[in-house]
């Protein structure tokens, strides 16, 4: 029905606008005298196989926020590496370390499940709502090097406790011999005032803010993925037992997850000093589930 030119252009459309409809080809097909001269109607099953010889299928959107590729956004991204590599060639010892925080509410459940035909597929939960219990977490190439969790939102005097104890955990193993780089995003208390005296308070830190739009570049995003899976494995049905095995899956994670997280990272360091566009395929970071 169609030449392998019309095809062509076909796919083409379904590039340029990944949510387009099957009907919206249709009527573009009709309207076109130019390249589809000799079609005067098109099925939906012809178009539907003519997109699946060329690999085809329908799949979930990515949505992508329009600022992602900006040039600002793309510069910073560049700046980011950039430093990244320089604190990487100092001669004194840097250790990077990627904090960030999560949240976990129990009545968020899977979606979907399996039974026999005809019946539903049922799982128990808690009769009432129960408030967010935070995970805030840092992990390095040594793996999870330090985790707390706190029922309700995190903010600037939880995360300032949490360095407190990062802090005496880090110096007392090496004392005066590394300089920590804590990595994370722009959220708003990662930015007061009170945070940023800590880290003037403590010469042996510094902080690293991570360029918007970039979850790519952010290995935690990965280590909180995995770590959801071992909190729901522990089957977990109130807050105390919630905070226990939220605990308790960090230890699940091992170096090397971590490790293989931080690599896959640094693929996209070429990119960033590039300053290509980059949809990445790291889902937004969503701090509730």
């Amino acid at each position: 029905m169609f030449t392998p030119e019309q095809e062509t252009h076909i796919v083409n459309m379904v590039i340029a606008n990944n949510a387009i409809r099957l009907r919206e080809i249709q009527q573009r097909i009709i309207d076109n005298d130019t390249i589809f001269q000799n079609i005067h109607s098109a099925s939906i099953s012809a178009l539907s196989r003519v997109l699946a010889r060329h690999r085809i299928r329908m799949k979930e959107i990515y949505r992508v926020p329009f600022e992602r590729n900006t040039e600002r956004v793309k510069q910073l991204r560049y700046d980011y590496v950039q430093r990244v590599m320089e604190l990487e060639a100092d001669a004194m010892g840097h250790e990077l370390l990627f904090v960030d925080e999560a949240g976990f509410n129990l009545s968020k459940t899977r979606r979907r499940g399996r039974n026999i035909i005809g019946h539903r597929a049922i799982i128990n939960v808690p009769g009432q709502r129960g408030g967010n219990i935070t995970m805030c977490a840092a992990i390095s190439q040594n793996g999870v090097v330090h985790h707390h969790a706190t029922i309700g939102p995190y903010n600037t005097a939880h995360i300032i406790a949490f360095l407190d104890t990062l802090h005496d955990m880090l110096t007392v193993q090496r004392p005066e011999h590394t300089r920590y780089v804590i990595i994370w995003d722009n959220v708003s208390f990662h930015r007061a005032a009170l945070v940023r005296n800590w880290f003037t308070d403590h010469p042996s830190f510094m902080a690293l803010n991570l360029p918007p739009y970039s979850p790519f570049l952010n290995p935690i995003e990965e280590f909180f993925s995995a770590w959801r899976w071992k909190v729901y494995d522990r089957h977990p049905h109130q807050q105390v037992g919630l905070l226990q095995a939220m605990e308790e899956a960090c230890g699940d994670i091992d170096q090397a997850s971590c490790q293989a997280w931080i690599r896959h990272s640094r693929r996209y360091f070429p990119r960033c000093l590039g300053l290509e566009d980059i949809a990445c395929d790291v889902a937004e970071p969503r701090k509730t589930t």
